[in-house]
């Protein structure tokens, strides 16, 4: 008997719960609260009470509390606390996990083999996150069904039988088609059943083609660990000569007599070498946006460097634009670095502009310019390539009006606004400046058109204001561009 076994009914849950998840204490004292009352809901609705945490940094589960009814008929034999649940097996609870919803299966099967109602229901904490979930099982009986023998077969049942094969002459046809390794054991774990893909994975891992009625422990060695479990449902994960797999067991039984054992393997070795090239792309990528910005860097200290150096006051403008130019591009590396899944190279533009922009007002400190940037409840995302000619188009533009829009120690405001439709974005950028009666020919606005009709296959526009400037840029939401979590569409009318 392992020693939390002998523990108080709290003390389990707290030892599972330090053991096996991430769970606060705070967290913890709310599923002691939930437990101290399963009893009470045990015994006032006859049914089976149990609590269920999610293992940290895996697919399972465990289950850290339980509470049986008083009733002769029990549906489990010994506790299940500190038992792992598979998503396999539970898809209700891991619903519930999921979906932070409640979820109800009328027939759901336990793995001795009873048939139980099942409802779970989410366990959350007070920023409403699910920290485990609280489920009861009702048995169910079901009632045998007498067939006279005069009577046709049920429904179906000639067809399933064909199917599935019904003499032992028979090889099930479903089988001979799936990828997944289906052993049959007998009550003396002697193999007696393997579908195609079966009998050439034991007959390579065992290298001898005399397996029928052989004993599946000496074919197979590596299942011994699988067969002495104890649990009649049970998955495993095994690595054997190079071979990743998942190993699933049911043992079957026939009036609590053991009649064989059911094997369903899985060879994942495909899937697991194509995740560690995956893996190895994911850390390939982030090294290349790490040179990029690094590159970006090296340049932008090269032209500083050649600033100090003595360069003309006509000729300074022009090594900062091409200073914030380099620096925009930069941002957006930046902020792809920053986030955790190096394959995910999409760019929050609002949090790009924001960071663009910040970067340029500091850089002008001598104004006194306010900056307003308004996503209008939208979260927009782009990818690296597109999210590289915004910055640039952003740049120029609020740059132009920084320069030019504010003489002397004029105050004003400079305003980034993101409207959409279902079809458009626009990103409109204004300033209540002096104004410009006709946009002049320059490098930026040369940049912006050329970006925005190229790159981002949209137009780009000035509209009249009486004061100041309001230039527009109009482009189609695509999957290079997706809008999330809109507040409301909004069209500019423009």
């Amino acid at each position: 008997m392992e020693e939390w076994e002998i523990l108080s009914t709290d003390s389990k849950l707290e030892k599972l719960c330090a053991l096996h998840t991430d769970l606060t204490d705070a967290e913890v004292q709310l599923l002691k609260h939930v437990a101290s009352s399963l009893q009470m809901h045990a015994d006032l609705t006859d049914s089976y009470m149990f609590i269920d945490c999610q293992i940290k940094d895996s697919e399972y589960a465990i289950v850290v509390a339980e509470a049986f009814p008083k009733s002769n008929d029990s549906v489990y034999e010994n506790s299940v606390v500190g038992k792992i649940v598979f998503d396999t097996f539970e898809p209700g609870v891991f619903y519930s996990f999921r979906k932070g919803k409640k979820s109800q299966i009328r027939h759901a099967v336990t793995q001795e083999g009873h048939t139980v109602e099942q409802n779970v229901v989410p366990i959350k904490n007070a920023m409403q996150q699910v920290i485990g979930v609280l489920i009861q099982e009702k048995k169910v009986d079901v009632p045998v069904v007498y067939q006279d023998e005069r009577q046709p077969p049920l429904f179906g049942q000639e067809s399933i039988e064909y199917v599935l094969g019904d003499k032992n002459d028979e090889m099930p046809a479903i089988s001979n088609l799936l990828m997944e390794i289906f052993l049959l054991t007998d009550d003396e774990d002697k193999l007696i059943y393997a579908n195609p893909v079966g009998v050439k994975f034991i007959t390579e891992m065992s290298r001898t083609e005399e397996i029928r009625n052989m004993n599946i422990i000496d074919l197979l060695p590596f299942l011994k660990t699988v067969y002495d479990q104890p649990e009649d449902v049970f998955v495993f994960d095994l690595t054997v000569d190079r071979k990743n797999l998942i190993v699933k067991k049911v043992r079957l039984r026939k009036k609590d007599r053991l009649t064989g054992t059911l094997l369903i393997i899985q060879d994942i070795t495909e899937l697991r070498t194509k995740e560690k090239e995956l893996k190895m792309k994911s850390v390939v990528i982030q090294e290349i946006h790490h040179r990029v910005k690094n590159n970006l860097q090296t340049v932008a200290s090269l032209v500083r460097l050649q600033m100090r150096k003595g360069v003309s006051e006509e000729s300074k403008s022009y090594f900062e634009d091409t200073l914030n130019r380099i620096s925009s591009i930069a941002s957006v590396y930046e902020l792809i670095l920053a986030k955790e899944n190096a394959d995910d190279d999409d760019v929050n533009l609002i949090e790009l502009t924001e960071k663009i922009c910040s970067t340029m007002v500091l850089n002008e400190l001598h104004k006194k310019v306010n900056l307003i940037i308004r996503p209008n409840g939208n979260k927009i995302l782009t990818s690296s390539r597109k999210a590289v000619s915004i910055a640039l188009i952003v740049n120029e533009l609020v740059q132009n009006s920084i320069k030019h829009a504010f003489p002397a120690d004029m105050a004003g405001e400079i305003s980034v606004i993101f409207y959409s439709t279902q079809d458009f974005l626009e990103l409109h950028i204004s300033d209540n400046g002096v104004g410009i009666k006709k946009p002049k020919s320059s490098l930026g606005l040369e940049i912006v058109h050329n970006l925005v009709v190229n790159d981002l296959n949209g137009e780009f526009r000035y509209l009249p204001e009486d004061r100041g400037t309001h230039a527009v840029i109009t482009f189609p939401v695509s999957p290079e561009v997706s809008i999330f979590y809109e507040k409301e569409d909004i069209d500019s009318g423009g």
